[in-house]
């Protein structure tokens, strides 16, 4: 068996790992990169591997950095089955044609400027049209329902605990030799005791492991105490006339934020301010949410029974945002709200609107909820450079910004090193993969001195291994 990692390998994005073996090469999520604009265009667009080759991909969850590639890789001559949840087929189902309507829109506007300067268009990484197309390749499973992915080949998906969907994917394989090996990929590790979801199964078997690494070294805070900040974020925004812009994964993070507010609502404590989700696909992925109440754990299931509503994610302030001129009329009010947008690290969609029209302003404040990619905008937020840029202009930032990484859809340095403790015959080899260089480091010095793991690999870029 060879592993390749041609995707979050020292970084957190545009998950890629090409599996060969009997002669068949199985790949393992197909992410979008995101990081600087050009170089995500250029890593984006042209796939390090001939598509044509892969035989069939399983696909762990439907977050952008692991699914948000598979039009190309289905334009770029990909004809296999794309094998994944239920729940992540549903969702790529919203998340893909609205991928491709951004990539669409974004080239139009690049090329409006390039056209100014004489330069020659760019053609966008895929279409709405491409993703139609993607999206007849999906084949959705149920959890622990092992399928035949190939001859010699089985997978069977377990909860990660992510997101809607999200799993653990084990390969059973049986090689030409007759060898047995089981390859577990861990996607991407949710937290246990968060609402919503359920808690991330523990197997306890595996030959080889690629596992994230997100959150080495880190730990955290308790999701009731995020909730806590949260309000008093709201609160003191509020009080001073200002607005709350929170940049939101359409899918997981939106949710996850709604569903607090809707508890905090029904304690009576929520400030009197109208509170907007402002993004037709996170309006598609909260309907998808509803339509699979089977995905959630119980604590949520009691939570909807009796909720006055009847809905976890909504409530009487809240107003889900689809047309393009509601969207608009939030920029030229000056009351206070909040506003969640979509792209959860700013580099696309509406959220670099109300970013636009808010940063200067020093009563508003920037609640950042998730992880932010280097070079990304939300990263320069978090990092609080003074100026920054949105759509290529720059602009003073002079609003308030807070981080509440309590939200963080990953499982911590505890929970990382939790579940890879669980496995009872420790995986012959460990790779890492889906951090940065430094919390990678400190997992994998954990694991080899804690958990007693004897291989932790952290591969680069591109880098192969037989396994």
């Amino acid at each position: 068996m060879n592993i390749t990692f041609h995707g979050a390998a020292q970084t957190v994005t545009g998950s890629q790992h090409l599996v060969s073996v009997n002669g068949r090469k199985i790949l393992l999520d197909c992410g979008l990169y995101q990081g600087k604009r050009e170089e995500s265009r250029q890593r984006n667009q042209k796939l390090p591997f001939d598509a044509s080759s892969v035989d069939i991909m399983v696909l762990s969850h439907g977050h952008i950095d692991h699914c948000g590639n598979i039009p190309n890789l289905t334009r770029s001559g990909f004809a296999g089955k794309i094998v994944t949840t239920e729940a992540t087929a549903d969702l790529c189902g919203a998340m893909l044609l609205d991928s491709g309507r951004i990539q669409e829109r974004d080239v139009e506007y690049v090329n409006r400027k390039r056209d100014r300067k004489g330069e020659p268009p760019l053609q966008p990484i895929y279409t709405e049209d491409d993703a139609k197309a993607a999206l007849e390749h999906f084949v959705g499973v149920p959890y622990e329902t092992p399928q035949q992915l190939l001859p010699g080949v089985m997978v069977t998906f377990y909860d990660a605990g992510h997101m809607l969907g999200s799993s653990i994917v084990a390969l059973d394989i049986q090689d030409d030799n007759g060898k047995a090996r089981r390859l577990v990929f861990s996607g991407d590790l949710g937290r246990p005791r968060v609402p919503i979801l359920r808690d991330p199964v523990f197997l306890d078997e595996a030959d080889v492991l690629i596992m994230e690494s997100t959150y080495g070294g880190k730990t955290h805070p308790p999701i009731q105490e995020s909730a806590t900040d949260l309000l008093r974020v709201i609160e003191r925004t509020a009080k001073r006339g200002g607005k709350v812009i929170i940049p939101a994964f359409a899918v997981e993070r939106t949710q996850m934020i709604v569903y607090l507010l809707n508890e905090i609502s029904n304690k009576g404590v929520l400030p009197d301010i109208p509170i907007y989700v402002d993004s037709p696909l996170a309006v598609d992925v909260t309907d998808i949410f509803r339509k699979h109440p089977e995905d959630f754990d119980d604590e949520t299931m009691a939570a909807l029974k009796k909720d006055p509503d009847g809905d976890v994610f909504g409530f009487r302030r809240l107003k889900y945002v689809r047309a393009v001129e509601d969207s608009i009329a939030l920029n030229t009010s000056h009351e206070p709200c909040v506003i969640i947008s979509a792209s959860g690290m700013a580099e696309a969609g509406r959220i670099q609107h109300h970013l636009k029209h808010n940063v200067e302003n020093p009563r508003n404040t920037v609640l950042i909820v998730g992880f932010q990619a280097p070079d990304t905008l939300g990263r320069r937020l978090v990092e609080r450079a003074p100026i920054v840029r949105i759509f290529g202009e720059q602009y003073h930032l002079k609003a308030e910004v807070v981080e509440l990484p309590g939200f963080s859809g990953h499982a911590d340095h505890p929970g990382l090193l939790g579940w890879a403790d669980a496995f009872k015959h420790r995986p012959e080899q460990v790779f890492l993969v889906h951090g940065e260089p430094e919390p990678q480091a400190k997992l994998a010095d954990a694991l080899r001195k804690d958990a007693g793991y004897k291989k932790v690999t952290i591969p680069a870029m591109h880098q192969s291994f037989e396994a």
